[in-house]
Parts: C-alpha cells; sequence; structure tokens
C-alpha cells in the first residue's frame, strides 16, 4: 500500500467538532489511506485578531496538503471578519464549487423522488468578488465581474465532471435576457465549449425559469453549471427539495487545491448536544475520497450510508413516522460503521471508478480582439432643481467638446434625457454618455480628460466613469433602456 494520503483537517465551531470527529471514525473504520494534519481556523481564530480566521501556519497546511476537509465554522457578525470560505476559495484558486443533490426517498420524504442533479457553480467571480461602493445618498454600486477564462474554466469543469461521473447533460442558466454583456459572455462561452463535447447533450435556461424547474421537476436536470450568485441560490433549492440541506456535502476545487465540507452552518444553538446529523459532512468525505484516488473506500462508506438511512436509522433532523430509530450523532456513525461492506436494498447504490478525480482544466488560447474608445459614461450625484433630467442635460449639453457630445442620460438605466418620460421616479444618481458627434471619429483619453475638467470647472460632481470600448467592431457595452 502506497504512503498514507496526508489532508488538512479543521474541526470547526458549533456542531463542527462532533461531526468532524464522527466523521473520521468512520474514515478510519472504512480503511482510508490517511494522515490528518488538523488546523485550527473560525471564531476562535477570528477572536485573537486575525479577521480571515485562518493563521499562517494553517495556510501553509493547506498549500502542502491540498486537501482539506472542513467542518463548518462561525463568523463574528461585524467587526470587519472576512468570510473564511471566502477567502479560501479565493487564496487557493478554489474555482468550482459542486454540489450533488439526490433524492433518499421514501427514507426522506421529498416531493421529487427521482432527483439526482450536481450544481457546479462559478466561485470567484460575479458579485461575489465583494466590489461595493457608495457613490450618493441614495445609491450604492455593486460590481459583477464576469471573465472569458472564469467562465470557460468552471464550463469545461462541468463537461468533464459529465464525463467523469456518466452524466448525460449539462444545463448552463444564465439572465442574459438582461445582462447581455456579462451573462451573454458565459453564455456564448458555454455554446463554444458545448460543441467540444458532442456526446453530452446540452441547453440553456434563463435562470428564473431554471429555478422553477428546480422546485417543480428537477428530476429533468442532470448537471447545472451557472455563476456564483445564482449557483449559491440554485443549489440550496435543490438540496431542500431532495429532502434536506443537511444531508449535502460539497467540494471546492481548484487547478491543486481542493476543499470538502457539508452545505449548512455552525449551528450553535445544539452545539454539544450530539444530536447534529453528521451526514453532510461524512457525504463531503466521500467526495474527497474520489478526489483523491480513493474511490473503492468512498464507495464503501457512502453504501453504507445509504443501508443506515433505509434500514431507518435517523438522527432527530430526519427523524419521521416512517423511521425505525432516532439515533444520536455518535450512534449514527456507529451503525453506518456497522454496515460497511454492505449495499442498500432499494436505494441505488453507488460504483465509483478509480481514476474518476478532475484532471487540469486547459483553456484556450484567446486572440486579442482590436479594442476602440468610442466614448465615456459620466456619472454624477446631482441632487437639484427638483431633480429635472432636462435642466441636468440642458447644462451638460453647454459644455460638449470637440471630441465628445452628450447623448443621452439615464437614471437607474432608464433613459430620461433627451425624449425621456415625464414620470420616471429618478434618484440622485446620474449616467450621461458622451460619444463623438461623428460616429467613426477616434477618441482618445485626452479628449476625455478635457471633458471632465469642462465637467469639473461647472461644479458638478461627477463620481465615477466607464469607458466605452468596441472590440473588433462589435460594442462591448449596453445600450440605455429606451436608447
Amino acid at each position: 500500500m502506497p504512503g498514507k494520503q496526508k489532508i488538512t483537517v479543521a474541526y470547526g465551531d458549533g456542531i463542527g467538532p462532533e461531526i468532524m470527529q464522527v466523521t473520521l471514525d468512520v474514515l478510519i473504520a472504512a480503511g482510508a489511506n490517511l494522515e490528518f494534519d488538523v488546523i485550527e481556523i473560525g471564531e476562535k481564530v477570528y477572536r485573537k485578531g486575525i479577521p480571515t480566521g485562518i493563521s499562517d501556519d494553517a495556510w501553509e497546511s493547506l498549500r502542502n496538503n491540498k486537501v482539506f476537509l472542513k467542518a463548518p465554522i462561525t463568523t463574528p457578525q461585524g467587526g470587519g471578519f472576512k468570510s473564511l470560505n471566502v477567502s479560501t476559495r479565493v487564496a487557493l484558486g478554489l474555482f468550482s464549487n459542486v454540489r450533488p443533490c439526490r433524492s433518499f426517498f421514501p427514507y426522506v420524504p421529498t416531493n421529487h423522488p427521482l432527483t439526482d442533479l450536481v450544481v457546479i457553480r462559478e466561485n470567484e467571480e460575479d458579485i461575489y468578488s465583494g466590489i461595493e461602493h457608495q457613490q450618493t445618498n441614495e445609491v450604492v454600486q455593486a460590481l459583477k465581474l464576469i471573465s472569458k477564462p472564469g467562465s470557460e474554466r468552471i464550463i469545461r469543469f462541468a463537461f468533464e465532471y459529465a464525463k467523469a461521473y456518466g452524466r448525460k447533460k449539462v444545463t448552463c442558466m444564465t439572465k442574459d435576457n438582461i445582462m447581455k454583456q456579462a451573462d451573454g459572455l458565459f453564455h456564448k462561452i458555454f455554446d463554444k465549449v458545448a460543441r467540444e463535447y458532442p456526446e453530452i447533450e446540452n441547453n440553456h435556461m434563463i435562470i428564473d425559469i431554471g429555478s422553477a424547474i428546480i422546485a417543480d421537476r428537477p428530476h429533468s436536470l442532470d448537471v447545472v453549471v451557472t455563476q456564483n450568485l445564482y449557483g449559491d441560490i440554485i443549489s440550496d433549492i435543490a438540496a431542500q427539495v431532495t429532502g434536506s440541506v443537511g444531508l449535502g456535502g460539497s467540494a471546492n476545487i481548484g487547478d491543486e487545491v481542493a476543499m470538502f465540507e457539508a452545505i449548512h452552518g455552525s449551528a450553535p444553538d445544539i452545539a454539544g448536544l450530539d444530536i447534529a446529523n453528521p451526514s453532510g459532512i461524512l457525504n463531503a468525505a466521500v467526495m474527497m475520497l474520489v478526489h483523491i484516488d480513493q474511490a473503492e473506500v468512498a464507495e464503501k462508506i457512502e453504501n453504507a450510508w445509504l443501508k443506515t438511512i433505509e434500514d431507518g436509522i435517523h438522527t432527530s433532523d430526519i427523524y419521521n413516522k416512517d423511521s425505525v430509530r432516532k439515533v444520536w450523532t455518535s450512534e449514527f456513525a456507529k451503525e453506518v460503521i456497522l454496515r460497511l461492506g454492505q449495499t442498500p436494498n432499494r436505494l441505488r447504490p453507488v460504483s465509483y471508478k478509480s481514476g474518476a478525480s478532475m484532471k487540469k482544466i486547459e483553456l484556450d488560447k484567446y486572440v486579442v480582439a482590436k479594442k476602440e474608445l468610442v466614448g465615456v459614461d459620466v456619472f454624477f450625484d446631482w441632487n437639484e432643481k427638483g431633480r429635472d433630467p432636462k435642466i441636468l442635460g440642458d447644462s451638460l449639453k453647454k459644455i460638449n467638446t470637440d471630441a465628445l457630445n452628450l447623448k443621452m442620460i439615464t437614471n437607474r438605466g432608464v433613459k430620461v434625457y433627451p425624449d425621456g418620460y415625464p414620470g420616471t421616479f429618478c434618484t440622485d444618481h446620474w449616467r450621461c454618455r458622451f460619444v463623438s458627434p461623428d460616429e467613426g471619429n477616434e477618441v482618445s483619453h485626452t479628449h476625455i480628460l478635457e471633458l471632465l475638467s469642462q465637467i469639473n470647472s461647472k461644479g458638478f460632481d461627477f463620481i465615477k466613469t466607464e469607458n466605452l470600448y468596441s472590440f473588433d467592431g462589435e460594442r462591448g457595452y449596453s445600450l440605455g433602456q429606451g436608447e
């Protein structure tokens, strides 16, 4: 037998220590070839004045071992404490979040007994990049960042996952009917990558109807790939409709490091009572074993867990009228250990092939498009004269330069000048679009600086600019509603 695989383990906060301990007991009993490097993370570390909740020594353990089995933690409210999950994902390049959602009907009640889907969520970009600014008294901005390589990487990962695990279909979910630039990019790359996997069915759904399908007909979906925010939401919906968020494990996988955890929180209100369900972290540990090529042990543990569920041995969170016996956290783990080597009779047993762990994702090389500056959006904090857009627009018309003229003004994305609708509700936040008066004329940064200098000299408070570009002649910015 090869040397033991060293993994980093964190017991976490709340119910974390008790569910982690029984999970490790199951791993050891099943013969997992592991060595545990225990680190401290979470609330105690935050309270020591470390805002990320993880020490330098713990980071070193993660970088060396490259596999992290993590119990839930508590992030203190307020005080500038950063989310450890977000910090870990970004610092270690864990670009993909994988959440399997399977029904265990009839032993765990659900209205969707045929559900067996996997949500694959991009983990590093989108709104979760956390770039926000309060720009006026009334308006806060959050930046949604979607990149070509970030999108391609998660989409390729989804198709490779489908290949590795024998899945038949990959569904992309976006909101590109509204966010034509950001979500449109994600959809466009999905279509491109999908053509390279002709053996796997693919389709696209708008995220709102996609979420409704997950709530109503989840059995019609197989693998779903989507952006960060959408994935966070729909993965919880999918877990809940299958019976319980408390049963789900998840993986956060990068090119070098992978983190495995339950999808539920630290539940401090029941900490130490020995009543928590350890299934979430146990199922995450199964995903970890497959990832590190210990598929046989993973299969043994998951089938024993399924047999325990099937035999009606349930913790209090899923105990129901058809259960056989209610057990404590520690008892549940012992029952799983007793069934190692057994397979369920009614629930579908699992079978993991060796080598199902994911390969490193290789990205295409992008051809650099010709980028041309064609104008600028200047954002204003303006709260004068009844917020009449005509007054603002007529004033800005007077300070046009030879290179840039005012084309339109929007408020919250809706065109209000020229020819806006009188009933449009306006805040103190205005986007004013300046473009060349002669289409095709070159615009430079110097022209924009000259425009801003004139705006400043007239006493206007400009709070932000966004340059308008075309790429190979294709518009790289959205039109205003009504433009």
